[in-house]
């Protein structure tokens, strides 16, 4: 049996050194767990478009998509996750925690320190080797 495919895309919000950090509510999967905000691709959509949509909807501010961080495959019990994770700067607004439990700005050093969704583990990790 083959899983299902659901394609996802997030943003790592960087400001002054910092990056946004965003923590699953309670009404979500995986409750509780840390992630970059973001969420799925429509049919048709251009991960650009649909991180600066998902990003509105969930955080309610605009941000500019940038470089391709990483993309990275997780199975779940639902199906199997592909995550492109993109940097990302605001441009208009500040985070709001409309969808999650609290949104926070990390120093990229105290991201490990955090219990992350497993899908967003490779992105951690390559966001600590990349930044100071």
């Amino acid at each position: 049996m083959t899983l299902r495919q659901i394609e996802v895309v997030a943003a790592v919000i960087v400001r002054d050194g910092l990056v946004l950090g965003a923590r699953r509510s309670a009404r979500q999967s995986l409750s509780g767990l840390w992630e970059f905000p973001g969420g799925k691709v429509e049919p048709d959509e251009v991960h650009s478009n649909a991180l600066a949509r998902e990003i509105r909807e969930e955080l309610a501010c605009e941000v500019k998509v940038g470089e391709l961080v990483l993309t990275d495959a997780h199975e779940y019990e639902f199906g199997e996750v592909q995550l492109s994770t993109y940097w990302c700067t605001l441009k208009h607004g500040e985070p709001y925690a409309l969808e999650h439990a609290e949104v926070r700005w990390l120093h990229p050093r105290r991201l490990q320190q955090l219990e992350w969704a497993p899908a967003d583990l490779s992105a951690v990790e390559a966001i600590v080797n990349k930044m100071p």
